[in-house]
C-alpha cells in the first residue's frame, strides 16, 4: 500500500473553524487515511501543514481566503476523497427562521432585534469583524483565536465605551439565558451566573451545578487572555457588572487560570463592591494569596467552588457525584501493579483540566512536567515526550494547528494512550471526557478501544495500568452521560464525576506507591 500526500485547495470558499475540525475529523476516519487536515489558507495555517510534510509550492498556491484540504494516507483512498471532496463540504441541513446568513449586514436583516454576533473566522479577518459588529450595537461572542493582544484590548476598550462585552478572543463556551454556544452542555436555568476565562472550566462547573439540581443564570466567557495584566479584565469586569444587575442571577462565580498581579488587584475591589455573592477560583493560586472580603470567598478547585456557590443559593452538591470508593479503589489497584510503576500520564482534551490537575499535586507536593505548566512545575521541552509525571494539554496549540481539536477527534489522544500504557513505570493514565454541543458524538467510544488495548499489553507485560477518566456532561448532553460512563467503565477504566476526583484518586495511587505498598 503506497503512502501519500494530497493538498486540495477551493478558492474563495470560507467555513469557519468548528465545521472545518467536523470535516477533519470525518475525512480523518475513512478507511486508509493516516492524517486529515481542513484549514483556511492563512500563513500559519500553511507553516503548520508544511512542517507535517505538505508540499509547499502546493499550500503557496492558497490564499486566507481559501480552503485547503490536506490528506495522507493510502495513495487510492486519498485520491477518492479529494476527487470527491464536495459531498464533505455540505453542512447538516438546520431549521433556520431567516436562512443563513453570511455577514453581520445579513443577518441583521433577516433579525433585526439581535444583540449577539459569533464570530469564527481566521485570526487576521476577527478583529475586523468583531469591531464591526460592535459598531452595530451588537456584543460580541469571538470563538476565534490568533487575533493580536493588540486588537483584542482595541476591542474590549470599544465594547466598554458602549455598554457591550467581548467574549473572546478564543473562547470556547457560553450559556445566554440557558442557550448554549461554542462547546457547551446542556443545562437548566437557574440562580448561579458564571464568569470563566477557560471554556472546559465553565463546561464542568455549570455541570456540576446542574447534576446537584440547581442551575445557572448565565455563563459568561471572557478569553483566555482577558485577565493578563495586558488586557487587564475589561471583559471580566464587564461580566460581573452583567450579573449584578440581572435579576435572575444570586450569586456569582469566577473562574480563571492564574491572573496578572496587577489585574487581580482591579478584579479584587470590584468584587469586594459587589452587591452580590461572588465566589472564585484562580487556579493555580492558593486560596490564602487573594485578600477576601464577606462576600467574596476563594477556592482551589472547582469542585469546591461549585459547592460554595451552591450553598449560596440554598443548594448542596448531590451526594450521587462521589466517584467509587477512594481508600478501597486505590488499594485494589495498587496491589496489583509492578514495582516499577510510579508515574502518572495525564492527557486532557480540556486545558482547565490540566492546570487543576496540576493544582492537586502541588498541594500534595508532587511535581510533574507539563506543556502549560503552572508556577512550581517543570516545563516539558517536547510536548510530545513525557518525563515522570507528566500532565499534557492535548487542545493547546502545539497540537491542533492543522488538526481538529481534541474535542472533537480523540485519534491523537488514543496514540497517545497507546505510547504511554508500554512505557513500563506508568502506574495511572488520567483522562477527561468532555460531552456537549460540538464536541465528538461519542467521545468515550472514541477512547474506548486504546484504553482496553493499553491495558491488555500491560497485562501481558506483567504489570497493571491504572486508567481514571472524569466525565463531564450532563442527562441532557447528546451523547448521553450514563452511555458515555458505561463505555469507560466496559474499557476498563475507573470513572469519576469530575477532573478533580479522578485526580485527587491518581494522587493517592502516586503517594501509596512512594509509601512502598
Amino acid at each position: 500500500m503506497s503512502q501519500s500526500r494530497e493538498v486540495a485547495i477551493r478558492k474563495n470558499r470560507y467555513f469557519d473553524s468548528v465545521f472545518l475540525m467536523a470535516v477533519a475529523r470525518r475525512l480523518g476516519e475513512q478507511s486508509g487515511v493516516s492524517a486529515a487536515a481542513a484549514v483556511m489558507g492563512t500563513p500559519a495555517n500553511k507553516e503548520a501543514l508544511i512542517e507535517m510534510g505538505f508540499s509547499e509550492r502546493k499550500l503557496n498556491a492558497a490564499d486566507p481566503s481559501d480552503l485547503v484540504v490536506a490528506l495522507e494516507g493510502d495513495g487510492e483512498a486519498i485520491r477518492s476523497l479529494v476527487d470527491n471532496l464536495e459531498e464533505w463540504l455540505v453542512r447538516p441541513k438546520m431549521e433556520l427562521s431567516g436562512g443563513t446568513a453570511i455577514s453581520v449586514d445579513a443577518a441583521l436583516s433577516q433579525q433585526g432585534n439581535s444583540n449577539l454576533a459569533v464570530i469564527s473566522v481566521p485570526g487576521e479577518y476577527a478583529a475586523a469583524e468583531a469591531s464591526y459588529a460592535l459598531d452595530h450595537g451588537l456584543s460580541v461572542f469571538l470563538f476565534s483565536d490568533h487575533v493580536s493582544i493588540e486588537d483584542e484590548i482595541a476591542l474590549k476598550q470599544k465594547a466598554r465605551d458602549a455598554g457591550l462585552i467581548v467574549m473572546g478572543p478564543d473562547c470556547g463556551t457560553a450559556l445566554i439565558a440557558g442557550t448554549g454556544v461554542g462547546f457547551a452542555n446542556v443545562v437548566r436555568r437557574g440562580p448561579v451566573g458564571v464568569v470563566a476565562s477557560s471554556g472546559t472550566g465553565l463546561q464542568e462547573f455549570t455541570c456540576l451545578v446542574h447534576r446537584s439540581g440547581s442551575g445557572i443564570s448565565h455563563g459568561l466567557g471572557t478569553g483566555s487572555r482577558d485577565l493578563s495584566d495586558e488586557v487587564g479584565g475589561f471583559s471580566t469586569l464587564a461580566a460581573i457588572d452583567a450579573l449584578e444587575r440581572d435579576s435572575g442571577t444570586r450569586a456569582i462565580a469566577i473562574i480563571s487560570k492564574p491572573p496578572g498581579k496587577k489585574t487581580l488587584k482591579r478584579i479584587e475591589k470590584r468584587l469586594k463592591a459587589c452587591s452580590k455573592p461572588v465566589v472564585a477560583c484562580f487556579l493555580g493560586l492558593s486560596p490564602g494569596s487573594v485578600s477576601g472580603a464577606k462576600q467574596f470567598r476563594t477556592y482551589s478547585t472547582l469542585d469546591d467552588l461549585a459547592a460554595a456557590a451552591l450553598g449560596l443559593v440554598g443548594a448542596r452538591p448531590a451526594t450521587s457525584l462521589s466517584g467509587p470508593n477512594a481508600a478501597d479503589s486505590v488499594g485494589n489497584e495498587v496491589q496489583r501493579m509492578a514495582a516499577t510503576q510510579q508515574y502518572v500520564r495525564g492527557l486532557f482534551a480540556g486545558g482547565t483540566f490540566c492546570y487543576q490537575s496540576q493544582q492537586v499535586f502541588q498541594d500534595a507536593g508532587i511535581v510533574a512536567y507539563s506543556n502549560a505548566p503552572l508556577e512550581g512545575m517543570h516545563k516539558m521541552a517536547d510536548g510530545n515526550k513525557s518525563i515522570e509525571h507528566s500532565l499534557v494539554d492535548m487542545g493547546a496549540d502545539e497540537f491542533t494547528v492543522g488538526t481538529p481539536h481534541p474535542m472533537i477527534d480523540a485519534t491523537q489522544r488514543a496514540r497517545r494512550i497507546g505510547i504511554e500504557g508500554q512505557d513500563p513505570a506508568v502506574a495511572v493514565l488520567l483522562l477527561d471526557v468532555i460531552l456537549g454541543y460540538n464536541a465528538s458524538p461519542d467521545p468515550a467510544g472514541d477512547l474506548a478501544e486504546a484504553i482496553s488495548t493499553a491495558k491488555a499489553n500491560a497485562m501481558k507485560d506483567g504489570r497493571y495500568l491504572s486508567v481514571a477518566a472524569s466525565v463531564c456532561g450532563t442527562d441532557g448532553d447528546p451523547q448521553g452521560l450514563e452511555n458515555q460512563e458505561r463505555i469507560l467503565r466496559e474499557a476498563g477504566a475507573m470513572v469519576f464525576p469530575s477532573n478533580v476526583q479522578a485526580t485527587e484518586f491518581a494522587r493517592d495511587v502516586i503517594l501509596r506507591r512512594l509509601e512502598g505498598d
